[in-house]
């Protein structure tokens, strides 16, 4: 029996005769067991205990009519309850009716929030942050998400809107938020009981309102909620790994999200999303120049620190520091002064913008 078989029949036996037991090893010395083929669902035995596959070993006869097992005299032998020569193995199976495992939440981060009111002339009271992210995390293939790549690049589906108006720039903010509409939509009508094609349709409805056709590969955008709402990815899963592949993500690094008595069985890269890809290379390439971050540029993987700047901390950065060929590339047709040109329209908009 195949380790990914023997974990879905340990968790598809009825009843509570049939204790869910599976055995998780750090087969490469990773300091988890989250990679695959490091868990599996266990094989019930005739005696009543439960036989890891993960290592396993067939046992051999001695004269005595007995068995030995091969690995180690202090393993015992176990005939399968299917039938077969006994074995054994060097790992430990774990009872997840004794012992749930442990899932930790998707990353609450709900992203900037209006902290005030606007004045008679329009201004904004509050306080103003520049190209702000949000916190996010997808999960790549483990437990929790049955195998499937929930992180998987799926192609460019979303892009910065053109042009240098207010309106466009708008336009660009709307993105993400966009994203994170439509993801919503598609998850919520998929656990209402929709067909993963009727739930991508809803979404790529909600995700399109308000956008200008051309910042969305609408058809890549229905392929790719399709797929991930019939894998074990959730609706996080989906935000993320849309926005990760459309290169407005920075990636701050790993950590457990899922564990049973201290191991680890699920990882999750935890990232900042912002609502451009512009607005993600100026915040890796501008944070490093301004004293407030350089304690904590980014924070952690599981509570990423994604503010925007304060208007003090956007007039002190340097652009003549900044590599921006990566957003020069996407619209390379351009010539370069007209970008560099544009590229000071925006902020101005930008700036406009959030103090309408």
């Amino acid at each position: 029996m195949g380790l990914l078989a023997g974990f879905f029949l340990a968790f598809m036996a009825p009843g509570p005769a049939h204790a869910q037991h599976i055995c998780a090893v750090d087969l490469n010395g990773s300091g988890d067991a989250a990679d695959p083929g490091e868990q599996a669902g266990c094989i019930a035995a005739t005696d009543g205990q439960q036989l890891c596959p993960i290592q396993a070993a067939e046992c051999v006869a001695d004269g005595a009519g007995g068995y030995t097992c091969p690995i180690g005299a202090q393993f015992a032998c176990h005939t399968r309850s299917s039938g077969g020569t006994p074995a054994c193995s060097p790992n430990t199976c774990i009872d997840l009716l004794a012992n749930p495992i442990i899932e930790e939440p998707p990353i609450d981060d709900a992203g900037p929030q209006a902290n005030g009111g606007i004045d008679a002339d329009g201004n904004c009271m509050g306080e103003v942050r520049i190209f702000s992210g949000r916190g996010m995390r997808c999960r790549p293939p483990g437990l929790s998400t049955t195998f499937a790549n929930c992180c998987k690049d799926k192609g460019k589906i979303v892009k910065d809107g053109m042009g240098s108006s207010i309106s466009s720039i708008g336009t660009k903010i709307a993105v993400a938020k966009g994203v994170f509409t439509g993801m919503k939509a598609a998850y919520t009508a998929f656990k209402a009981g929709a067909t993963a094609s009727q739930a991508a349709s809803a979404g790529a409805n909600a995700l399109i309102v308000g956008l200008d056709p051309t910042s969305i590969a609408v058809s890549l955008a229905i392929n790719f909620m399709m797929e991930f709402l019939l894998s074990g990815c959730d609706q996080q899963d989906m935000e993320a790994a849309m926005l990760r592949a459309s290169g407005m993500c920075h990636e701050i690094g790993t950590y457990c999200t899922s564990s049973v008595l201290g191991v680890c069985l699920q990882k999750a890269r935890g990232s900042c999303c912002f609502n451009t890809k512009l607005g993600r290379i100026i915040q890796e390439q501008g944070r490093p120049q301004l004293k407030a971050f350089n304690a904590d540029l980014w924070g952690t993987a599981k509570q990423p620190m994604c503010r925007g700047f304060t208007p003090e901390e956007f007039q002190a950065l340097d652009f003549s520091r900044m590599d921006l060929s990566e957003y020069y590339a996407d619209i390379e047709a351009r010539a370069q002064s007209e970008i560099q040109i544009d590229m000071e329209d925006r902020v101005d908009a930008y700036l406009k913008a959030v103090n309408q």
